[in-house]
């Protein structure tokens, strides 16, 4: 029992000595990825150090991004950590859901969708969505160059070939009043897919 014992004070120690290391960086929250224990966990209680443990992969490499922070690995050497800051952290509840929400943060603006539907099907497509959307707005940042869209060079081509079908005699009319309308249909379908009112933004256009 007593081996056991001197056992368990040893690793105590070695814990609360790494604590330490980390209070020296001179933090007021600790991120970490992976179990913090009881004992470290009261240990930075005590020094007024919000400890947070089992942080996302991913999302910590997000929060590192916006807070300004370089994720350490190792606590030798606080003068060589840069350390990440924020004007507020905070728990929030969304649904029955507990979340860890930083604002204020120091490499400008960011922001978390988060994303609330009543099945996986739903959730998956509202998630191609706002991926597809976010990929077109990060292109048009890139490259501000625009190709007018939206059905509008079918109206302009619907327009001439309408004029020319008026000015062709017999059945070939018919033929460019046809073509006519499948250019029609291009505008009328993306507004369709969009939730507009087609016959209205046709009528515009």
């Amino acid at each position: 029992m007593a081996k056991v014992a001197d056992l368990e004070a040893a690793e105590k120690e070695k814990m609360r000595e790494k604590v330490q290391k980390i209070i020296n960086h001179g933090i007021n929250c600790f991120v970490n990825r992976q179990l913090i224990y009881n004992f470290p966990e009261e240990l930075f209680a005590d020094a007024g150090i919000l400890a947070i443990e089992h942080a996302d992969f991913d999302g910590i490499e997000r929060l590192g991004l916006v807070t300004g922070e370089e994720i350490a690995s190792t606590f030798d050497n606080p003068e060589s950590v840069k350390l990440g800051h924020c004007k507020l952290i905070e728990e929030i509840m969304i649904g029955e859901d507990k979340l860890i929400h930083f604002s204020g943060v120091a490499m400008g603006q960011a922001c978390t969708i988060v994303l609330r539907g009543a099945s996986p099907h739903v959730l998956d497509e509202a998630e191609r969505s706002l991926h597809d959307a976010l990929c077109v707005l990060s292109q048009t940042v890139n490259d501000s160059r625009v190709l007018l869209g939206g059905g509008w060079p079918e109206m302009v081509m619907a327009k001439a070939v309408d004029e020319l079908a008026k000015k062709t005699p017999g059945k070939r009319s018919h033929a460019i009043e046809a073509f006519t309308r499948a250019l029609l249909a291009i505008p009328t379908t993306i507004a369709d897919n969009t939730g507009l009112d087609s016959a209205e933004l046709i009528a515009q256009l």
